[in-house]
């Protein structure tokens, strides 16, 4: 089981290690930089193709090339580990604080004697911190808040460090001897933004051999327990994967059960047993303890006069519905016929114009919406309006020589603490569309902030409003805003939420695009791309999509061309 993204990560904790070793910059960056180049080579590291152009690439030498070759053949890279090992414990939760990076954790580590995050925290309650030199009150208080708030999540993985595992494990189950059926199941498979656990459901008529198999399997740091059908694993990225082994018989209902969650498999239990039936994860059976047959999940639903509901949207407060009107469609990836909100080398993306247009047209979208960062955002390489123009010219260049593909010249515009853009309105308008974003000033009051989005949305040249609360999952909460009034103004001006897919932000929350969707407002799905390879956020962004109830006809960037210039244009007529 090999993994780009693994590997990605496994040379960017190189280059960490390598940092609090003390190692030169050199070093340093050339696995800064090789986690990216492997980040964003298209194909999978099984195919010998990806591989050697991978090896091909300028930033990856023979030394680099050796411990990806190490990866590929075992799942493990030894340096890694014996960097790993060399190290103090306590540095690699450290910097995992919100402005703590390698050289302030040293520090603390070496001036204060911290062992643990307890004695951190200890410490900042102290006020030890405040007399280290690049330290402060401040920063006291910001790693105590850090704290805090890993404490609260600690054990928990976002959906994007997840779900590509999972998958990379099932297709290695598939390939055992006696293996019939496999699929992801648990929080995963109903699109949470956080899980805990993989949860893997098999069918397997040779239990014993899948679980040597899986004993074996790279990537798998250790089994801490195997009881009955069910083989716990940890990984060596730390995640906890649970794999339940059942007959051929009993997939269906396994499936359904180790889906979740427990709250509503409970109610269709409850259903069942109204019914005169049991339902369990071995079987739906009658008082005379007869099995009911079911092939699939709707099978099942259909067993219980229940109208099929998709694994996104079974959380504790669904509703079972009797069977009747078949429920809507949920949008689909196939429903996608463009993205908006994708960087260039304009501004800090990684891809040229030319090759975020290409990447998109190949996956089979008709248009593409770029909106690199605007002038305000300096650490960004913000456009200044000379840079959009020579930007709009190629866009132009590019448009006149294919007539197959459109690209979209936006922009994303910095949301000023007052709530103007960075751009006066004569540019604004010049944009096909604009996301609006904030990018500073984060702690303003909810009040104020609240203000500050609503005079935004409210401005014509506003199409889309981009990742609402500015939340990074598992690193910072969002900023404090009135989430009901923003919604409200988007509904009365006509502006669009963006659902940001990265799977860092997954912004707006599903649980409050049903609000918005409840109010009329329309979303689009975007993946903020800043590389090729980041179009694979979509998928992210259409699980939360899926998890809130929308349907192609909630999203924009469902319309087709040139229906979606009509949409875009519609606050601005």
């Amino acid at each position: 089981m090999t993994d780009k993204h693994e590997l990605a990560r496994l040379l960017a904790e190189i280059a960490v290690l390598l940092e609090l070793s003390g190692e030169n910059s050199f070093k340093i960056r050339a696995y800064q930089n090789a986690a990216r180049i492997v980040e964003q080579v298209d194909g999978n590291l099984s195919d010998p193709d990806t591989v050697g152009k991978l090896m091909g690439i300028k930033g990856i030498g023979p030394a680099l090339g050796e411990k990806i070759r190490e990866y590929i053949a075992t799942g493990r890279i030894t340096y890694y580990e014996e960097l790993k090992s060399s190290l103090p414990p306590v540095l690699f939760d450290l910097i995992k604080l919100p402005g703590l990076g390698p050289k302030k954790a040293l520090i603390l580590h070496k001036a204060l004697g911290i062992h643990s995050l307890g004695e951190l925290e200890y410490a900042c309650r102290e006020n030890r911190l405040v007399s280290l030199s690049g330290f402060g009150d401040k920063t006291q208080e910001r790693i105590l808040q850090g704290i805090e708030y890993m404490k609260k999540f600690q054990g928990q993985f976002i959906l994007g460090d997840a779900w590509p595992v999972a998958e990379l494990i099932a297709e290695y189950i598939k390939l055992q001897s006696g293996v019939e059926q496999v699929a992801v199941a648990g929080s995963i498979r109903r699109g949470l933004e956080i899980i805990r656990n993989i949860d893997i459901v098999v069918a397997c008529s040779a239990v014993d051999s899948l679980a040597a198999a899986l004993a074996d399997m790279p990537g798998v740091d250790k089994i801490v327990d195997r009881s009955g059908p069910k083989l716990t694993l940890i990984l060596v990225s730390g995640l906890t994967c649970n794999i339940y082994i059942v007959s051929p018989a009993e997939y269906t209902t396994a499936l359904f059960h180790y889906t979740g969650s427990a709250g509503y498999v409970a109610k269709l239990a409850e259903r069942a047993q109204e019914q005169g039936l049991t339902l369990d994860s071995t079987g739906l059976v009658t008082k005379a303890d007869k099995i009911v047959p079911v092939t699939d999940e709707a099978g099942l639903y259909a067993a219980l006069n229940v109208n099929f509901v998709e694994p996104e949207l079974r959380e504790d407060d669904a509703e079972l519905d009797s069977a009747g009107a078949a429920a809507p469609l949920l949008v689909t990836y196939s429903d996608i016929c463009g993205v908006f909100h994708v960087h260039t080398t304009y501004s800090d993306g990684a891809g040229s114009l030319e090759d975020m247009a290409e990447a998109a047209e190949q996956r089979g979208w008709r248009y593409i919406g770029i909106a690199d960062h605007s002038q305000t955002a300096v650490y960004a390489r913000g456009l200044r309006v000379e840079t959009v123009m020579a930007q709009r010219r190629e866009i132009d260049k590019l448009n006149a020589a294919n007539h197959d593909f459109v690209i979209l010249a936006g922009i994303e515009s910095d949301i000023l603490p007052d709530g103007s853009l960075d751009y006066p309105d004569e540019v604004l308008a010049s944009f096909d569309f604009v996301v609006a974003s904030v990018h500073s000033a984060f702690r303003q009051s909810e009040a104020d902030m609240t203000r500050r989005i609503v005079r935004a949305v409210n401005n014509r040249y506003v199409t889309i409003l981009g990742h609402p609360t500015g939340r990074i999952l598992l690193g910072r909460k969002g900023y404090a805003v009135n989430l009901s009034e923003v919604i409200k103004a988007a509904a009365q001006s006509g502006t669009f939420i963006e659902i940001n897919a990265s799977p860092y932000r997954l912004d707006l929350d599903w649980r409050w695009c049903r609000t918005a969707k409840e109010q009329g407002v329309l979303f689009a799905i975007n993946p903020d791309a800043h590389a090729v390879g980041e179009f694979e956020h979509m998928r992210y962004g259409l699980a939360s999509a899926r998890k809130s109830g929308l349907t192609a006809t909630d999203i924009i960037n469902t319309r087709r061309y040139p229906d979606i210039i009509q949409l875009l244009n519609r606050k601005r007529s």
